[in-house]
């Protein structure tokens, strides 16, 4: 589960990557045009996915300047959802993200570094269960324009594998289960 903290991390720091206007953007919650997923193996013989139904974020980039971009996203923790009521309440336990103690999760972008006009990674401060690790990962720009409602987005995404135990999460699911696969898809709307 704190897997799927880290993926909605990761989508918006997939935002930052390419919007070609300096401006600030807020991650589209409302009309739900993003989501941050996540994957594990169970036990090496299947995958767990998942995802994390309540987060928001910013972000701000300008083409000419894309060293100054910057991103924060928080996840709720309590919003993540397995599509299996009783693997949630595990997942949301003490023996995973501990959403009592830990209700969010954050990042914060530090750097971005472009690799060409539609890719670039992305180094920020990712804190999980109470646990703060600098990560980088891989980012890709799908697309910005004008909206049918006037409005302006961009939207990037980016995938990044997570050690549970970094995050002091040790629950013992096999050999096959210690990392988690995060998938982010965000659509920011300009502001």
């Amino acid at each position: 589960m704190k897997n799927f903290l880290l993926a909605s991390t990761f989508a918006a720091a997939t935002l930052l990557s390419g919007v070609t206007h300096a401006a600030d953007y807020i991650i589209d919650r409302e009309g739900v045009h993003a989501a941050i997923n996540f994957k594990v193996q169970h036990l090496g013989y299947s995958w767990l996915t998942g995802r994390f139904n309540n987060f928001n974020g910013t972000f701000s980039y300008e083409k000419d300047k894309a060293d100054a971009a910057q991103i924060k996203v928080v996840i709720q923790t309590a919003s993540l959802d397995s599509n299996h009521s009783e693997r949630d309440k595990h997942l949301k336990g003490d023996d995973f993200l501990d959403v009592g103690k830990y209700p969010t999760s954050t990042f914060t972008s530090t750097q971005y570094k472009v690799i060409d006009e539609t890719s670039g990674t992305l180094t920020g401060e990712f804190t999980l269960h109470g646990v703060t690790k600098t990560i980088s990962f891989p980012v890709e720009k799908i697309g910005e324009g004008d909206d049918p409602w006037g409005g302006y987005r961009a939207g990037f995404s980016g995938t990044t594998r997570l050690k549970l135990a970094d995050y002091g999460i040790d629950y013992n699911l096999g050999p096959a289960s210690t990392h988690v696969e995060l998938e982010l898809h965000i659509e920011g709307v300009r502001q």
